[in-house]
């Protein structure tokens, strides 16, 4: 099977490549919509805990590693596109939590406020997974977290009142959005 791959675009490992396996509806984010999303975040990623829900390419949870966050984990239920995450973090000497599982079962067992920062890319056309948004907007997302969602353009990005920045670029709508004050426990 034919890999691919993408670079990363800043911190300590600028410039080095991860390398992936060609899936359908597997599309890692762009480069110029990395570097605006690194940095509105440049303030919040140093020391950040960071979850990369349907990690694919793993190129967002990479990215906060090489800019500073303390630590993250990737959960991707492909099992080989899973096992690439684990080989690029091993050649990056990255200490990552890889899961190899469908992120509606992480997320039953994931402990609340357990993320400083989420980066949720699902594949468009995974219209299902926006029904765990609240899971991780009012129980995973810690107090002062934020959520980055990318989402196709067609469609209008959910929760408008929690976001705190949004732009698009090409065919992808994408917003850093904030937990609630005060949140819920809402159940996967």
């Amino acid at each position: 099977m034919a890999n691919n791959e993408v670079r990363i675009i800043g911190g300590q490992w600028k410039g080095r490549k991860l390398v992936f396996p060609a899936r359908d509806g597997l599309r890692p984010t762009l480069g110029r919509v990395r570097e605006t999303l690194f940095n509105w975040l440049v303030a919040d990623i140093a020391g950040a805990r960071c979850l990369d829900l349907f990690a694919g390419s793993g190129a967002l949870g990479f990215e906060a590693a090489s800019r500073g966050a303390a630590e993250v984990t990737f959960v991707e239920r492909d099992r080989k596109v899973s096992a690439a995450l684990a080989g690029n973090a091993e050649r990056l000497g990255l200490k990552a939590d890889v899961h190899t599982l469908p992120a509606e079962r992480y997320l039953k067992n994931a402990d609340a406020l357990a993320f400083d920062i989420i980066f949720f890319d699902p594949p468009f056309a995974d219209h299902r997974a926006q029904g765990l948004l609240p899971v991780l907007l009012d129980r995973l997302l810690a107090p002062g977290g934020l959520l980055y969602l990318e989402a196709s353009r067609r469609e209008p990005l959910p929760f408008p009142e929690r976001i705190a920045k949004s732009a698009s670029a090409g065919d992808c709508a994408f917003a850093l959005l904030k937990r609630a004050s005060g949140g819920t426990d809402a159940q996967p």
